[in-house]
């Protein structure tokens, strides 16, 4: 192996098959960058401590908030800010990048089932 290696975002995908369930692909300095396979729809939450960025690698996601929503194609990008209630929801199965500080919790403040384990990389 090499010193330096390249991250192949399309084979990390390949790694996993649950919905919901983040997989840390790399960190820099405290904030980490995860991929997520989502269906359905999520819980409404919220991390008041940080932002968090959605990045669309494919399919389509939508994040509805309580005053309005935006949808994202892939190569689009949002930034949920820290304290804003929000849902992703996609119809289709959609691949995702989500970039936020290490030990944030997907589901927030909500808790619940669909609260993924936390540093699980690929």
């Amino acid at each position: 192996m090499t010193k330096y290696q390249q991250i192949n975002i399309n084979n990390k995908f390949d790694k996993f098959s649950d919905y919901w369930s983040p997989r840390i692909i790399a960190e820099m300095n405290d904030y980490q960058f995860k991929l997520v396979k989502v269906q359905g729809e999520f819980v409404w939450h919220e991390h008041s401590d940080t932002d968090e960025v959605f990045i669309v690698i494919d399919g389509k996601l939508i994040i509805e908030f309580r005053d309005g929503r935006v949808e994202l194609k892939p190569g689009e990008m949002f930034i949920v800010p820290k304290g804003i209630e929000h849902k992703p929801v996609a119809q289709h199965e959609s691949k995702i990048m989500i970039i936020e500080p290490r030990g944030v919790i997907n589901t927030g403040d909500a808790g619940g089932e669909l609260t993924a384990g936390n540093d699980v990389w690929i």
